[in-house]
């Protein structure tokens, strides 16, 4: 139910914040990184079980596929919801205390201000995403909202975690990567349209013509790719060898837009977003270890 292969993604995404922070030169401690990983961990899996919780209406209506549907952990288990939410209250208290741990002032502090603001700022927004009093999914805000704690918040609490606060340029440079994010979210949000208009939850899948999801999905695809390329000549916010790395896998987008709306099941914008997270991380190890120029 804590959805190990999003957890290892997570990790992945978390890593290319630290990553680009290396890469622009910034020092830390192997401690703030292994602390700051410990803390987000139990923090993005309460998060996951808020939402088990919220959705497990939708998930026994609809068709589960490896990337939407929910883990299906309650449907096919038969254990009660509630234990989605007492996991969910407990990962996060787990996730805080580890927080409260790294941020001590005391000598052995490895984290600031600020990545503690993210990670609060994440679980806060990640409950809200499903919960109430907000519960932003219902309310037509669930793309946006994941879109920022995925691709803009989550690799910025890694780059603060590394440097202690964060600039205008990291957040810049995680923008073509969030736009993969909004992508990923149209194609895997599509298969549970039907389960999600049953129980009211007013995603862009169950409010929006299949032509004008595919038109958001190809507007997307090229504002990513297009935003990689303007930081990349627009005051250099990209290193070359980081250009490279989230350029190439976008490639995926372009049988993604024609199969989309029209398959069932997601695969090239999911395959796509971990290749770019993967592609960019290991452009900015490349400057931050000087095997290239940055």
């Amino acid at each position: 139910m804590s959805r190990p292969a999003q957890l290892a993604l997570i990790a992945l995404v978390y890593a290319l914040g630290v990553a680009m922070a290396f890469g622009r030169g910034a020092e830390a401690e192997a401690g703030a990184v292994v602390v700051g990983l410990a803390a987000l961990l139990p923090t993005a899996a309460s998060v996951h079980y808020a939402n088990e919780y919220a959705d497990a209406e939708t998930d026994a209506l609809t068709d589960r596929t490896p990337f939407s549907g929910g883990s299906g952990a309650l449907v096919e288990s038969g254990l009660p919801r509630s234990l989605a939410l007492h996991a969910a209250v407990a990962s996060g208290a787990v996730g805080v205390a580890l927080l409260i741990a790294g941020t001590a002032p005391v000598d052995g502090r490895v984290l600031g201000a600020v990545p503690a603001a993210v990670l609060v700022g994440i679980l806060l927004a990640g409950w809200q995403y499903s919960v109430r009093p907000l519960r932003l999914a219902w309310k037509g805000l669930g793309e946006v909202t994941n879109t920022v704690l995925g691709g803009v918040a989550l690799p910025l609490y890694g780059f603060s975690v590394v440097t202690g606060g964060v600039t205008v340029a990291a957040a810049l440079a995680t923008l073509p990567f969030a736009l993969v994010v909004f992508v990923n979210l149209l194609e895997t949000q599509w298969p549970d349209r039907r389960a999600d208009a049953a129980v009211g939850k007013r995603t862009l899948a169950t409010r929006w013509s299949a032509g004008r999801l595919r038109l958001a999905y190809g507007l997307g695809s090229l504002a990513a790719a297009g935003s990689a390329v303007a930081l990349a000549f627009l005051g250099a916010v990209f290193p070359l060898f980081v250009t490279l790395g989230t350029i190439l896998p976008m490639v995926g987008l372009v049988p993604g837009y024609y199969r989309f709306t029209r398959r069932e099941t997601p695969l090239p914008a999911v395959v796509t977003m971990v290749l770019v997270a993967a592609g960019s991380t290991v452009g900015w190890s490349l400057v931050a270890t000087g095997a290239v120029s940055g």
